[in-house]
C-alpha cells in the first residue's frame, strides 16, 4: 500500500466507506462527499480527502447525470454551480492555511449543523429569491473548499423550493456534476489535486460505482419520501461519531 501511502486496514475501511457513500449517492442524489468526510476524516485530513472526493463525485455524476438532466431544474442547478465556483477558492484557502485539527473540527461542525437544519425541515423564505439562489451557491462553494460538502448547502436551498423528490434529486445530480467541473481548476491551482490524490480516488472509484448502481435500483417512487431522511440521519450519526472521536483524541 506504499503507492497510496495507506496501511492495508485503512484502505479496507476507505473501500467500505466509498461503497456505502456510493449507495447513498445513487439513492439520494447527494451526500457522497459528506459521508466520506464524516467517516474518513480520522484516516486522512480534509486537505487530502477533498481531491479524492472530487474523483468520487465525478465518477458518480457521470453515472447519474445522463438520466437525470431531463427532470432537473436547470436554472437552479446551473445558477448554484456558477456561484459556488466563486466561493471554492476561499474555502480552499482556509483548508490550506488552518491547522489540520482545526480544519477537521470545522468540517464536522459545519456538516452536523447543515444536517440538523435539514432534518428539522427548516425552510428559509428568502432562499426562494434570486439573492437566495446565488448566496446559497457562494456559501456552498466555500464549504466545498473547506470540506467538500457543498452539496449539503445546496440540498438545504432546494428544500425551500418544495420540489418533488425526483426533481430535487435530479437537480442535485446536475449541480454536483457542473460544480465539480468548475472546482477542478481551483483544486489544481492550489496544488491540492496531485498524483497521490488521483491514485487514491481512482482506487476508490470502483467501490463507489458499485454502490451507485445499487442506490439507483433502490430509488423507487414508493420510497421517495424516505430517501432524504435516511441519508441525513446516517450522515448526522457518522458526523457526530467522528466529532466525538476527534475531541477524545
Amino acid at each position: 500500500m506504499q503507492l497510496l501511502a495507506l496501511t492495508l486496514p485503512d484502505l479496507i475501511v476507505l473501500i467500505v466507506i466509498a461503497f456505502a457513500a456510493g449507495v447513498v449517492r445513487g439513492f439520494s442524489g447527494f451526500a457522497l462527499s459528506a459521508l466520506v468526510m464524516a467517516s474518513a476524516v480520522l484516516i486522512l485530513p480534509p486537505k487530502e480527502l477533498i481531491p479524492v472526493c472530487w474523483v468520487l463525485e465525478m465518477t458518480a455524476s457521470l453515472m447519474m447525470v445522463r438520466g437525470g438532466i431531463a427532470e432537473a431544474d436547470k436554472r437552479i442547478a446551473l445558477g448554484l454551480a456558477v456561484s459556488s465556483a466563486l466561493g471554492v477558492p476561499l474555502g480552499l484557502y482556509l483548508t490550506t492555511t488552518l491547522p489540520v485539527d482545526q480544519t477537521r473540527m470545522l468540517a464536522l461542525v459545519v456538516l452536523i449543523a447543515l444536517a440538523a437544519l435539514q432534518l428539522a425541515r427548516v425552510r428559509l423564505p428568502f432562499l426562494a429569491s434570486n439573492f437566495g439562489l446565488y448566496a446559497s451557491g457562494l456559501v456552498a462553494g466555500v464549504v466545498t473548499g473547506i470540506a467538500s460538502i457543498g452539496g449539503m448547502v445546496v440540498a438545504l436551498y432546494v428544500l425551500a423550493q418544495d420540489h418533488p423528490a425526483r426533481v430535487m434529486r435530479a437537480s442535485l445530480v446536475l449541480f454536483l456534476f457542473a460544480s465539480s467541473l468548475f472546482s477542478l481548476m481551483w483544486l489544481l491551482g492550489y496544488g491540492v489535486m496531485d498524483e497521490l490524490a488521483l491514485q487514491r480516488g481512482i482506487t476508490l472509484a470502483m467501490p463507489v460505482a458499485g454502490g451507485v448502481v445499487i442506490g439507483k435500483v433502490l430509488f423507487r417512487p414508493s420510497l421517495e419520501r424516505f430517501y432524504k431522511p435516511f441519508a441525513l440521519c446516517l450522515l448526522l450519526s457518522l458526523a457526530l461519531l467522528s466529532l466525538i472521536r476527534s475531541v477524545l483524541n
